[in-house]
């Protein structure tokens, strides 16, 4: 239903056939990120933490495991488990890309009618660069977080992390204000949110 809303408003004016290719991605970009909170459910489930469910908000999905990693190695392995799928599903759209000889500049393959699997393969990239920015509650975030852990307390690392997620929040939204942007700022605040709540949740838990 979503799907179908959102490829109407896209596709609108456009034939019946780029409605349906936009339909195609926006559904084959949920199953990407669906298999992007498979990654860290399966990691977590390896090392013993096993996921209750896994929920898709409109910015992305998120795994809700157990318990949380309490060891740094732990928790970088399960937040990159995920970045790691979508470069996965990139590599594999690069080789059929380059075997069919399409284009895959990013200029050429965002154009839907032009090259849907370069496109999908631009937005797995897209994704995992956003994911991996050091901020909460992006996988970024806890990759920086267990890294800061090896060399200090959790307590710190959390801290620290946190700060960096929310000074990263406030550009979003002041790029987004000032860019016309306004998908950012909505962002921006979801991620200060989550940045503070994540100090909350690791000084109730220590």
């Amino acid at each position: 239903m979503l799907a179908g809303l959102f490829a109407f408003y896209l596709y609108q004016g456009l034939s019946v056939v780029a409605a349906l290719m936009g339909v195609a991605l926006i559904s084959t970009v949920f199953g990407c990120v669906v298999l992007h909170e498979l990654g860290h459910a399966f990691m977590a489930r390896h090392y013993g933490i096993p996921t209750l469910d896994i929920t898709m908000y409109p910015i992305g999905g998120v795994a809700r495991l157990t318990r949380m990693p309490t060891k740094p190695k732990e928790e970088f392995m399960i937040a990159i488990a995920g970045p790691a799928v979508n470069v996965a599903i990139a590599a594999v759209l690069y080789v059929v890309n380059g075997m069919m000889g399409a284009n895959i500049s990013m200029y050429e393959a965002m154009n839907t009618q032009a090259n849907v699997l370069g496109m999908l393969m631009w937005i797995n990239i897209g994704l995992v660069v956003f994911n991996m920015m050091p901020a909460f509650p992006m996988d970024g975030g806890r990759v920086f977080r267990a890294a800061l852990a090896t060399q200090m307390d959790y307590r710190t690392a959390t801290h620290i992390a946190s700060l960096a997620g929310q000074i990263i929040a406030v550009v979003f939204a002041v790029f987004g204000i000032f860019s016309g942007m306004w998908t950012l700022p909505f962002v921006a605040v979801f991620v200060f949110i989550a940045a503070r709540q994540e100090v909350q949740h690791v000084m109730d838990r220590t």
